[in-house]
């Protein structure tokens, strides 16, 4: 699991690198659009980060954490319901603006969950 979250983590945080750097050097937008993915790639960048962080501190523990494996799955669903939201209203016509606030919830619970499994000993 500490793999899988580190590699996420890392090529979620090249995403986010790529749509921002699309919307930068994209004329094709208008000023809520662009403020949609600058905000979608920057809340990505985080949490993609806070991924990578948790594959990280799950790599270090000889025991299976709960909390911390659940941090690492609400950070991911985070980004697929918040940024995603945003880049589908940004690149279709869907209305998703509905789902980004359960994305909020989810990094919300996430950040929870990853200092309830924190780092902490070896055990």
């Amino acid at each position: 699991m500490a793999h899988l979250f580190f590699l996420a983590g890392a090529l979620l945080a090249g995403i986010a690198v790529v749509i921002g750097a699309y919307g930068d050097h994209s004329a094709m937008f208008d000023e809520v659009q662009l403020l949609w993915i600058e905000k979608g790639a920057r809340y990505q960048m985080y949490h993609a980060l806070a991924l990578a962080l948790t594959g990280l501190i799950l790599a270090n523990k000889r025991t299976f954490q709960y909390p911390t494996v659940l941090a690492g799955f609400c950070f991911i669903a985070g980004i697929i319901c918040f940024s995603g939201s945003l880049y589908a209203m940004v690149f279709t016509s869907f209305e998703a603006g509905y789902i980004t606030p359960v994305g909020g919830l989810l990094f919300l619970s996430g950040w929870v969950l990853l200092a309830f499994g924190g780092p902490g000993g070896k055990k």
